[in-house]
């Protein structure tokens, strides 16, 4: 991980962690959890709004005002409007990916949740999905949610990332393996 990016992830973490108490204490998770999804929404929707967290060109004033009025017009929780306003005021909103992840990260771990990240040839039923989930979620005790990505270069097969394991049946794993004892043989 890079410097900035470290220090980003440290800066969330931080805010996260209090944003996430707060709401918890107040019995309100569920409401965070959906100021988590509107969130990171509006973000992947409005150019504007990325730029207004990343531009040095906005003063504290100006991003606290603008943040103030989305936070009322999505209608956001008590916490996360706070909590938002507190990083305007300090410049910090360029964190604010890493903390809608952070925040996604414990509001998971607090509903015993994992996600796994799976990357598949083809897309997948709906059907195999499920299957993909309850396997994996005998494996960890736990509810697996899937974030699934489809890579036609894999050929066949799948790549599943869950946590710090990581599982690559695909047929270009399986022929770059092959390539690599070739090249040992010969």
């Amino acid at each position: 991980m890079s410097e900035p990016a470290s220090i980003s992830a440290a800066i969330a973490g931080r805010y996260a962690t209090a944003i996430f108490e707060i709401a918890r204490e107040a019995g309100a998770l569920g409401a965070l959890e959906a100021d988590v999804a509107a969130l990171q929404s509006a973000l992947a929707e409005s150019a504007d709004l990325r730029d207004l967290i990343a531009s040095p060109l906005y003063g504290r004033d100006e991003q606290a005002a603008v943040i103030g009025a989305l936070g009322t017009k999505m209608g956001l929780t008590a916490a996360m409007a706070g909590g938002l306003g507190l990083m305007a005021s300090k410049r910090r909103l360029f964190a604010l990916p890493q903390l809608l992840k952070a925040l996604s990260a414990a509001i998971a771990e607090e509903k015993g949740e994992v996600t796994a990240d799976v990357t598949s040839a083809t897309a997948l039923s709906t059907a195999q999905a499920e299957k993909l989930a309850e396997a994996l979620k005998t494996k960890t005790g736990k509810t697996v949610k899937l974030n699934i990505a489809v890579d036609e270069s894999l050929i066949g097969g799948m790549i599943v990332k869950l946590g710090s394991r990581m599982i690559d049946t695909s047929v270009k794993a399986k022929l770059a393996s092959l390539q690599n004892a070739m090249k040992e043989v010969g």
